[in-house]
């Protein structure tokens, strides 16, 4: 198996030993994405859409850099902190992923207890190329 490591200055640097994202054959693995600024690494101001966006803005990015697209994302998993959100996240999230003339990729959606920096969702994407 051969692994091609995916980074791109337009998202979020990765603060450990992982990969914004990782290519192998025709499919991207994305990292689990929350609502760091890329240039400031700090989290966005707002509630959970705001965060939704720049998390989605940053999975766009490593997408591209990929040489991917929003559009040809197969799973998607979205954590929340709180599932009183996902009307709003998925209003968002539904802005991006489910475009007229585009089938919706898989999805799963969970509420967890805590996410990094306490922020309200977190996302991780697998696409084509």
């Amino acid at each position: 198996m051969s692994k091609q490591v995916i980074a791109t200055p337009l998202a979020p640097a990765a603060i450990g030993p992982y990969s914004q994202g990782v290519r192998t054959g025709n499919l991207i693995f994305t990292a689990g994405q929350i609502a760091l600024d890329p240039l400031t690494q700090q989290v966005v101001a707002g509630g959970v859409a705001e965060q939704t966006t720049r998390v989605l803005e940053n999975l766009k990015a490593i997408l591209e850099a990929a040489g991917s697209r929003m559009e040809n994302v197969v799973k998607s998993t979205v954590f929340l902190k709180d599932f009183n959100d996902f009307s709003a996240m998925n209003a968002i999230y539904g802005a991006y992923l489910d475009r007229e003339g585009v089938p919706p990729p898989a999805r799963s959606t969970v509420e967890v207890a805590r996410l990094p920096k306490d922020v309200l969702v977190e996302i991780e994407l697998v696409a084509e190329i």
